[in-house]
């Protein structure tokens, strides 16, 4: 009987959300076809029958939910309705792509396969596999967008059903998304959706610090209506007698774009001064220059308020690729405060929050937005045809492109040119044409002559300067930025590639022998976990094209025990003298339980993990942890190090969820970094402070003054991050003292 009742439930649960899926549909201004819908939908439910997610829900509310999200959220139509009910049913059914051509036709089919070749998640664990999957989740854009599209709505609900997984199985997704699925949503438009996917990614790697934000989001609800509601009254007033059709709104920033603003400016939330934007969407009338509206509504604001010179952002005449248009202005409000106002139109808005299916909605013939998009995607297939070997370097390159701010840079003939931000002559020159970037010598900016490495700003008209002898060399992989011109890079310099190999192959074992000992694989494996390597090729490059140099301090982090079998005293976290440790020598045949929250302690003055040397944790930072490749010991990042977002989504099967379980005995090495107006006296009550009040074991104290302003850097000893979160508070309430921060060391 109770399983009768269970059944019933379930049934009941299915079809309200399907029927949700259907009313959605209904509502929007698609053709209704409603039939072949109805029909995917049988035949998906008919296809999971019985199967159940992680959650314990019927599986079939997965794809329903998902096609909900790239129908009412997104925008789009039947097609992808249908293919979004049907994304798993090939890969976890017994039907195949076939089956679905000859019961929904080709369209639809051809979706399904896309979706299918890519599957989990966007990289895989083992390395091959990872550079294949991102490659033809890649290619599939220009076959058909909207399999990338319902993709991303796949992630979102993910993301939202992301409690039932296991903690280490959540950072992996979390990373990942946070990593691609965020920026791909950011560059086709999906501004939405991109914002809850990097709110829902912090909410699992940073729990703690999303939680106080939220919660100190919902005491300032009252208080942040006050203050717009005094900022939007004159300016309605205003608009009114103008007779705009519009509606006037604050929009709150994400919890996420909060906390990056907290940290990049070492402030607490109180003193983040711009939690909102106004928005004002208003209604074109037919043959009324919209452009011309956003430039009235912009008068009507700034003759009330007062403009900053600096940040008026004009995306009318020039749109972001992803097809952004609106008019930005930030204005200094009646209690002191710059406010930023986005002025668009409601065909602006809809852009601005469903991309690329609203372009689609407004479709006119014109072809420049399709032109702008089409750009784009020819250029990750340029940078796809000559994948570089390691695939996390091909995704990170391709990353960049997808989430840096765009300029907009002009040829002689006056052509218009998008590169990201940061890019240099280098990436134009390979942009425009691979024999441009191999023989770029210069280039003349704005008529006057700079090095191929100066980086471009919007508006430079450039002018490429090339020489026959000039060649591609290795030095100038850091003087480019985009993916196409990385790319297009490796392909000339692979040729030189292995001979560079050799050459640090040949360097490490002469550095080997020359400290009395025999290269085996064994201390191979060693040097790439301690130097933080993740393929011998890739160290060696690095050896071979002196990128690294192997000094006493590698030798101290390569090996735990010297050349005479006497202990190396291991310098564990830079404080203490420790003996071996015997989890350092690799010997270890037991391996880590990833299921289960590993605990970060020391016992008999050992620690049982080693601390990464690209952000140096403490505890009290949030923290993941990752297995070496032979099970040995646990590697700690902090979960926002660009490293540790790699590693999420190149090797998520080593992640593993941690725990601090530490005493008063154990010190960190910690860099706090302060500024300030000098004075007399500023010196000592800084280390009274520290020594005397907080009783802190300060190693060094650099401060340099220079007309009346100082910088200074504090090397402390502290037990955990709580501990520099006090001091840095108490630091910045000494007169004169403006900020103190904790920094990388």
């Amino acid at each position: 009987m109770e399983e009768l009742i269970d059944k019933t439930t379930d049934e009941k649960l299915i079809e309200d959300a399907f029927q949700d899926l259907l009313d959605g549909y209904l509502r929007s201004n698609h053709r209704k076809k409603i039939d072949i819908i109805k029909r995917a939908y049988t035949f998906a439910r008919d296809a999971h029958k019985g199967v159940r997610r992680r959650s314990g829900e019927p599986y079939i509310l997965h794809p329903i939910e998902v096609a909900r999200i790239v129908s009412q959220e997104i925008g789009l139509g039947s097609t992808s309705i249908c293919a979004a009910l049907l994304h798993d049913v090939v890969e976890d059914t017994d039907y195949t792509v076939e089956d679905i051509e000859n019961l929904f036709g080709s369209k639809i089919a051809s979706i399904v396969e896309g979706l299918t070749k890519i599957s989990g998640g966007i990289v895989a664990d083992h390395i091959s596999l990872q550079t294949e999957n991102f490659r033809k989740l890649l290619l599939t854009m220009s076959e058909d967008i909207r399999v990338i599209i319902i993709k991303i709505a796949d992630r979102l609900h993910n993301m939202r059903t992301l409690d039932s997984l296991a903690p280490a199985k959540r950072f992996k997704i979390a990373g990942e998304t946070a990593y691609i699925y965020a920026p791909l949503a950011h560059r086709l438009g999906l501004y939405a959706i991109k914002s809850e996917l990097e709110d829902q990614s912090f909410k699992f790697e940073h729990p703690d610090s999303y939680n106080k934000i939220k919660r100190k989001i919902a005491e300032s609800e009252s208080n942040i209506h006050e203050v717009y509601s005094q900022f939007a009254t004159p300016i309605e007033q205003r608009l009114k007698e103008r007779g705009y059709d519009y509606t006037m709104k604050a929009r709150v920033k994400s919890v996420y774009s909060i906390w990056k603003k907290m940290q990049a400016k070492n402030i607490p939330f109180e003193e983040v001064y711009d939690l909102y934007a106004v928005r004002i969407v208003f209604q074109c009338p037919e043959n009324i220059d919209e452009a011309d509206i956003c430039w009235s509504i912009y008068n009507i604001i700034t003759k009330i308020y007062h403009p900053h010179p600096d940040r008026t952002r004009n995306w009318l005449a020039t749109p972001k690729p992803n097809g952004y248009k609106a008019l930005h202005v930030t204005v200094m409000g009646p209690q002191g405060n710059w406010v930023e106002v986005q002025i668009r139109s409601q065909k602006m808005e809809d852009i601005a929050e469903r991309g690329l299916a609203a372009h689609w909605k407004y479709k006119t013939g014109d072809k420049a937005e399709d032109t702008e998009l089409n750009g784009w995607i020819e250029n990750i297939k340029n940078a796809l045809d000559n994948p570089s070997p390691d695939a996390m370097d091909m995704l990170s390159s391709i990353k960049m492109n997808l989430y840096s701010n765009e300029i907009f840079v002009f040829t002689p003939k006056g052509d218009l040119i998008t590169l990201p931000k940061h890019a240099t002559v280098l990436d134009l020159a390979f942009t425009l044409h691979s024999d441009l970037g191999y023989h770029c010598i210069a280039a003349k900016v704005n008529h006057k002559l700079v090095s191929f490495t100066h980086e471009l700003r919007s508006g430079d008209q450039v002018e490429i300067l090339t020489s026959k002898s000039q060649s591609p060399k290795v030095e100038w992989v850091e003087h480019v930025t985009t993916s196409v011109a990385k790319s297009r890079l490796a392909t000339a310099l692979r040729k030189d590639r292995r001979q560079i190999i050799a050459l640090g192959e040949k360097t490490f074992n002469d550095f080997i022998v020359g400290n009395g000992q025999k290269p085996s694989n064994e201390l191979i494996n060693r040097a790439l976990v301690r130097l933080g390597f993740k393929n011998p090729d890739e160290f060696f490059y690095k050896l071979g094209s002196k990128g690294i140099v192997l000094d006493d301090n590698a030798y101290r982090r390569i090996f735990a025990k010297s050349n005479n079998n006497k202990f190396m005293q291991y310098l564990t976290l830079g404080l203490a003298r420790h003996k071996e440790d015997p989890r350092l020598t690799y010997d270890i045949k037991d391996s880590i339980d990833r299921k289960q929250t590993y605990i970060l302690h020391t016992q008999n003055g050992i620690p049982n993990y080693t601390i990464a040397n690209c952000c140096h944790p403490i505890p009290g930072d949030d923290v993941l942890g990752v297995v070496a490749p032979n099970e040995s010991i646990v590697i700690v990042h902090k979960q926002e190090c660009p490293e540790a977002m790699k590693i999420k989504s190149s090797y998520g099967s080593r992640i593993v969820s941690t725990m601090w379980q530490t005493d008063d005995s154990q010190s960190f090495p910690v860099t706090i970094e302060i500024k300030g107006i000098d004075r007399k006296g500023m010196l000592n009550d800084i280390t009274n402070l520290i020594t005397d009040k907080l009783n802190i074991n300060m190693r060094s104290l650099n401060i340099k003054a220079e007309q009346g302003v100082f910088v200074g850097k504090i090397d402390i000893f502290a037990q955990d991050a709580h501990l520099v979160e006090q001091l840095c508070s108490l630091l910045k309430k000494i007169k004169g003292l403006q900020s103190a921060m904790r920094i990388p060391q």
